[in-house]
């Protein structure tokens, strides 16, 4: 049973929390890597609408036109970061089991913000926006 509080020596704590922040490293690679992949998607979805409204045609024989593929990279960085985010979470729960004392992480809650940034960039894209 875990009642009893068992005091860690000093080593273990700092491999703990070196594997915590391994893990926090991890998930800030995969917040850096989606949010570029949302930024570049919606950038290019922005410029060739301006393309567009300033009166320029793009061929149309186009398997993925310009609209497709932002919405496809912003797609892609969006699945890659709630992934990234639930793998997060849960190798935090497995570190939780043996080292309770495990802070809040600054890099899951960066995620959340960066996935909303995702979310707005998907529903600005379907939406025309």
């Amino acid at each position: 049973m875990r009642n009893e509080v068992t005091k860690l020596d000093t080593s273990t704590r700092l491999a703990y929390e070196r594997t915590f922040l391994a893990h926090e490293r991890t998930l800030m690679a995969w917040v850096r890597t989606s949010s570029s992949l949302i930024t570049f998607g919606f950038s290019i979805y922005k410029f060739f609408q301006l393309e567009r409204g300033a009166g320029k045609e793009f061929p149309t024989t186009q398997v993925i036109g310009p609209s497709r593929f932002a919405m496809i990279l912003i797609i892609i960085g969006f699945v890659s970061l709630v992934l990234a985010t639930i793998q997060h979470r849960h190798q935090l729960k497995l570190l939780k089991i043996a080292y309770e004392n495990i802070p809040v992480s600054t890099a899951g809650i960066v995620a959340g913000l960066i996935s909303v940034l995702g979310l707005g960039a998907i529903l600005a894209v379907i939406f025309r926006l």
